[in-house]
């Protein structure tokens, strides 16, 4: 049996290994994490790199999803999204990079705008979609990798049929690098994003020299275009409504503000004003816009006119490889197995990318709400959930990497929308009365978008309604699960609280739990008569009162600061602002006895009314059947029965 125990004990502590650490500011990993030196980091040129895996990888399926939505439309389909990209998703990150500058993003925007359990649900649906973003660029980017390596002229016979297999392994490989621990990869970045840049350079120029010296392979495109679409207003009102299709091109802009933290910025700079890492990771949004924008101009029209439109199609040659097809036909088979080797491998790292995303988002927030498992703090557990719900959707989707483009869509839009109805929230209240027009127009577009993309291709929202399904079911059974958790951080105490206590300490510290009203003399005084005719109390006892007032009930752990006042010239209340009045009951208990070293009493009345009701009530607003589970904080936060504070209820 010991055998068998210690390997279990090895296999739990390496599972759950830096759980204490998790959540806390320095305690995650990964491309996305804080870095450990408050002012210390990296350019913004190499932090755009880490950007970069995630956002420029998109070329290696953007051209070719552009041309099967938009056919001979593609080129200026593409040229109404870099217009939208450059005009509105560029200006509201550069917004929230002011608003968030440790990499908080739209979310912690939001999330200050509202409070209270409508705040908590809002953010948890947003996770939920931000979930559905960082997930599908794991499976999306993995089963793109894979259709680069099974329609290799040397590779095709041998793995043919086998792209769903091989995306599993990519998947598994990811996870694996996570589970043996995934260090920072800036220098990996700038690598791979130098060379897919440098070898889609060279794809590109050979791909317009043969567009200008085949002459009439612009005539017909040109001729094909205006048979089919007739003038231009029309060409420009049918790629508006394509929009939505090609809104794939605009990922990336979340992640931009994700790396912030490791902006260098100025020397100078504080965590109050890091107005140097504001500046540079404005440039680092802007950069990585402008060159984004040039490759997907260039590429959707090369690939448009050159490719024939059926090779886009579900088994063409040009299905989520436009631009690979083209390296192997003009440049040769040996050059195009280059590029397919570094497109396999900046879609597998933006992969690694979107996985440390997801690793660091859900700590960033639920176990502040206390609503994450104990063992979601630890990078392992998750990393092995997140590999799996990443076979499940490989294997739903087909490894397809045209079926996953709705989802993507989905969830990059919906992040998009509410980081531009922060920034015009934030307009607002700043008074900036013409950026708010415009971040307002900005969000009537994106939102158009997100409803026309969500109408048209309904998977995303089924996709990221599951997310959101299963964070919510979790997030709420957690909270549940760690209902009795002693959660106050702090406990402090003022002059006069002190004073109360110290007097009635060298007595027996008996203290009542009252539940404020009118605060009159004959409140206080019934209060006190009740307390002793219940448990048979002589009157020479004395008391001090505690009242409690809840202030947002939603929020999990915070702390907790008592006052004492002596009302009516007689009765000495201590008044504590708390999110449960439980836990604050019992955090004042513990704090008494460790101060005193004498054993509190604390007296209660029952509540009258259903049990579950009640308990119902502390579990949403923070009251409701206070005695019992006060008592039961103290017991799970003292072991020790003959240490723990007393409880009475009469």
């Amino acid at each position: 049996m010991a055998t068998t125990a210690r390997p279990q004990q090895r296999l739990r502590a390496w599972m759950l290994q830096g759980l204490s650490d998790m959540g806390k500011e320095g305690g995650l990993t990964g491309p996305h994490a804080q870095p450990e030196p408050a002012h210390k980091g990296q350019r913004w040129y190499r932090v755009m790199c880490l950007t970069g895996v995630d956002y420029f990888s998109t070329l290696g399926y953007q051209p070719g999803i552009a041309a099967l939505a938009a056919g001979l439309l593609s080129p200026v389909a593409t040229v109404v999204l870099v217009v939208v990209t450059l005009a509105g998703a560029l200006p509201v990150y550069r917004r929230v990079a002011e608003e968030s500058p440790r990499g908080e993003g739209s979310i912690a925007m939001l999330e200050r705008l509202l409070s209270f359990w409508k705040g908590k649900l809002f953010v948890l649906t947003l996770l939920g979609f931000a979930a559905t973003d960082f997930l599908i660029t794991i499976t999306l980017s993995a089963a793109d990798a894979s259709t680069h390596l099974v329609e290799n002229p040397h590779l095709t016979s041998a793995l043919h049929d086998k792209q769903v297999l091989i995306t599993m392994i990519l998947v598994a490989l990811l996870g694996a690098v996570f589970l043996k621990g995934f260090l920072e990869a800036i220098g990996v970045a700038v690598a791979l994003v130098v060379i897919y840049l440098g070898l889609n350079m060279v794809v590109v120029a050979v791909g317009l020299w043969h567009v200008l010296t085949e002459g009439h392979v612009i005539t017909d495109w040109s001729s094909a275009l205006t048979a089919e679409h007739g003038n231009v207003f029309a060409m420009i009102g049918i790629s508006l409504l394509i929009f939505p299709k090609l809104a794939l091109g605009l990922s990336g802009f979340e992640t931009g503000v994700a790396v912030m933290p490791h902006v260098q910025g100025d020397p100078d700079d504080t965590e109050e004003n890091p107005k140097g890492r504001i500046r540079d990771t404005k440039k680092l949004l802007t950069a990585a816009a402008l060159i984004m924008s040039v490759f997907l101009i260039a590429t959707s029209f090369i690939t448009t006119v050159l490719i024939p439109e059926k090779e886009f199609e579900d088994g063409g040659q040009a299905n989520g490889r436009a631009l690979a097809l083209l390296a192997h036909e003009y440049l040769g088979n040996a050059f195009g197995t280059v590029y397919d080797a570094s497109t396999i491998a900046i879609l597998w790292f933006a992969g690694a990318s979107a996985m440390a995303g997801l690793l660091n988002l859900m700590p960033r927030y639920l176990p502040r709400y206390g609503m994450a498992p104990h063992w979601a703090r630890a990078v392992r557990p998750m990393v092995i959930v997140f590999t799996l719900i990443g076979f499940l959707v490989t294997w739903i989707f087909d490894a397809d990497v045209d079926k996953q483009g709705g989802a993507y869509a989905t969830g990059v839009l919906v992040l998009i929308s509410s980081a531009a109805i922060a920034v015009t929230i934030a307009a607002r209240k700043a008074g900036q009365r013409g950026w708010t027009i415009g971040f307002a127009v900005i969000s009537a577009v994106f939102l158009y978008v997100t409803v026309a993309n969500v109408i048209e291709r309904p998977d995303g929202v089924k996709i990221g309604a599951c997310f959101i399904a299963g964070i919510i079911l979790v997030s709420l059974l957690s909270r549940l699960a760690r209902a009795f958790e002693l959660r106050v951080t702090s406990v402090t105490l003022d002059d006069m609280a002190e004073r109360f206590i110290r007097d009635i300490a060298s007595r027996k510290i008996r203290f009542i739990a009252n539940e404020p009203d009118a605060r009159d003399k004959a409140e206080y005084r019934d209060k006190i008569e009740q307390i002793r005719a219940d448990n048979d109390m002589p009157e020479q006892e004395d008391f001090v009162f505690v009242e409690v007032t809840v202030t947002d009930p939603s929020e999990f752990e915070a702390g907790l600061t008592v006052r004492g006042a002596v009302l009516h010239n007689r009765y000495r209340v201590l008044t504590l602002e708390s999110s449960s009045i439980p836990n604050a009951l019992a955090a004042l208990l513990l704090h008494v006895r460790d101060t005193t070293g004498c054993i509190p009493h604390i007296y209660f009345e029952w509540t009258e009314g259903s049990p579950f009701a009640n308990f119902l009530r502390f579990f949403l607003f923070g009251q409701g059947e206070v005695a019992p589970v006060t008592r039961e904080v103290l017991r799970e936060a003292e072991p020790d029965r003959a240490r723990r504070p007393r409880v009475h209820t009469g």
